[in-house]
């Protein structure tokens, strides 16, 4: 199983990735609503993978990520992007922040699965 961190605030598109992540199987995931709770808990999770909406208020995708690569042990957990931001410049942006892969809204929840596993190589 892969150990997926959700951090997503649109309830709706949580439940989406939620829910198709765990009918294709091979992923334990833990969502979260916003940085702040995902900071709370990742420590103890430990996740494999990070899927991270871009644009969240208060703290965004990348500052997420910034202060998990602070987290001993974290720093090379491999991390994908969730935007609504289409365009070669914003996923030149997010690849150079550290991302794996960018998967933009609206996404296919049938393949979701299969493109994570592809942008973190399993």
């Amino acid at each position: 199983m892969i150990k997926l961190l959700l951090v997503e605030d649109d309830s709706d598109v949580l439940e989406v990735v939620k829910l198709s992540l765990e009918l294709y199987g091979d992923f334990d995931v833990v969502d979260c609503s916003s940085g702040e709770e995902a900071l709370r808990i990742v420590g103890d999770y430990k996740p494999d993978v990070f899927l991270l909406d871009f644009m969240m208020p208060e703290m965004s995708g990348p500052q997420v990520l910034k202060r998990f690569r602070e987290i001993p042990g974290l720093e090379d957990v491999p991390a994908i992007f969730l935007t609504a931001r289409t365009g070669e410049a914003t996923k030149s942006e997010l690849l150079e922040m550290g991302a794996k892969e960018v998967i933009y809204k609206p996404f296919k929840p049938t393949t979701l699965g299969a493109q994570i596993k592809a942008g973190i190589g399993r």
